[in-house]
């Protein structure tokens, strides 16, 4: 279970601190689907409702796709693709011998990323997964288009065997095609948002075909959401809402997710999704922004340490690196490194973490740990459930409806009347 470390925001709090009683409010709304957007709390029960319905298909369509094809183009944007991204990056930086390479397209409109992505593909072997709820949505739909041309240059008649739809369960446009065509189809299910999504089949599909065990992060999932119905102000979910909120509310309006493993990058962009567009409302809500440590205290660490004070830090942590590395040992010592040599590189990391955190707090920023036993499997599926259910209780007892996301749609409306989209206004 992911732990909760508040002790470096303590001496910042006001009054009677973090109210416990309100994050106590806003999980029994949550759990009681009383609130405002319950329709779209189903990713609670998601975990175990997939196990029982999409996961052996999910797991044997990988499996196909692994044994056939050199590379999977995943095409998706926002919450269709952050979280299988942010999962392949944390878990499968760098692809074994036998795992496909998935590039990921359809996130955004520069001709120059999709064609640095069609140089990378070159003549491999590839599968499509196209995920859209509608299948209209401009970016995704447009690169699907060239991607389906190049399937068909590629396989001819077959070309539709390469193509895997995750969708509507029953209608849109994506969903109407993939019947017509006779594609394989996976569901975005109805009571979902997409960027609560990433342990349906959206994230598990591309999960799986990059050599991530499915199985093992939905039974942890299901241990997590077990384990985070904890009624109490024990319960971390709680603590980091109740903690972020009241800060927010003695001006700290910024919140920075840090971590010292390069590859939690994208599990940053994910999680700056999450929470960017469950509490953006109605002119209040968290900035939140990210930074790569300890590589951006060589940037962004001037600000964080002596800018405006208007700023608080979350620290993701694993407590078990994967490997091992000892700072070798130099008999001139030109460099001046021999009071480190012998020591672990992990060892150097977590005091560098520590002197970072008492650093941070004396400079005015209060300082919150989030901590996960190991980066794996079980790692990733409890920071999702963790994140995912303390957004929700935050954004509750902010006043907000935590699961919708009107903002979106502005500057579509502007893009499509410029674009001369038939019927835009």
């Amino acid at each position: 279970m992911v732990k909760v470390d508040y002790s470096g925001a303590e001496s910042f709090f006001r009054g009677s601190g973090p109210d416990f009683a309100l994050a106590a409010q806003a999980h029994r709304t949550f759990a009681d689907k009383s609130g405002a957007g319950a329709d779209f709390t189903g990713w609670a029960e998601l975990p175990r409702r997939i196990r029982d319905t999409e996961l052996d298909a999910i797991v044997r369509t990988a499996e196909l796709i692994r044994s056939r094809s050199k590379a999977l183009v995943v095409i998706g944007i926002g919450g269709s693709y952050l979280g299988a991204r942010g999962a392949i990056e944390l878990l499968r930086p760098l692809p074994g011998k036998d795992d496909p390479k998935v590039f990921f397209a359809g996130n955004g409109l520069s001709p120059d990323y999709l064609c640095d992505v069609l140089e990378q593909l070159g003549d491999m072997d590839f599968d499509v997964n196209v995920i859209s709820k509608s299948g209209t949505t401009l970016e995704p739909a447009v690169s699907f288009r060239i991607f389906r041309e190049l399937l068909a240059k590629k396989y001819g008649d077959k070309a539709d065997e390469h193509i895997f739809a995750t969708t509507d369960a029953r209608r849109g446009a994506l969903k109407s095609l993939a019947d017509q065509r006779g594609w394989p189809c996976f569901v975005v299910p109805d009571d979902v948002g997409g960027r609560f999504s990433v342990l349906s089949a959206v994230g598990l599909l591309p999960m799986a075909v990059a050599g991530i065990d499915v199985r093992r992060v939905i039974d942890a999932a299901i241990a997590e959401f077990e384990a985070l119905d904890l009624r109490s102000p024990e319960n971390p979910a709680w603590q980091y809402a109740a903690v972020r909120q009241h800060l927010y509310g003695t001006g700290k309006t910024v919140e920075i997710l840090g971590c010292y493993e390069p590859s939690f990058r994208f599990m940053a962009e994910w999680w700056k999704q999450l929470y960017g567009e469950s509490e953006g409302k109605d002119g209040i809500g968290i900035f939140p922004a990210s930074v790569e440590f300890t590589a951006d205290l060589h940037s962004m660490g001037q600000y964080i340490q002596a800018g405006p004070r208007d700023l608080m830090e979350t620290i993701v942590r694993f407590n078990k690196c994967r490997s091992s590395y000892a700072v070798p040992f130099e008999a001139a010592d030109a460099d001046g490194l021999n009071y480190v040599a012998g020591r672990d590189l992990a060892e150097v990391c977590r005091v560098a973490a520590d002197a970072v955190k008492a650093a941070h707090i004396e400079g005015g920023v209060p300082n919150l740990v989030v901590e996960v036993e190991e980066r794996n499997e079980e790692g990733f599926a409890a920071l999702v459930c963790f994140f995912e259910l303390a957004c929700a209780i935050s954004g509750y007892m902010s006043g907000v409806n935590p699961f919708d996301q009107p903002g979106v749609e502005a500057y579509k409306k502007n893009m499509f009347r410029m674009l001369g989209k038939p019927g835009a206004k």
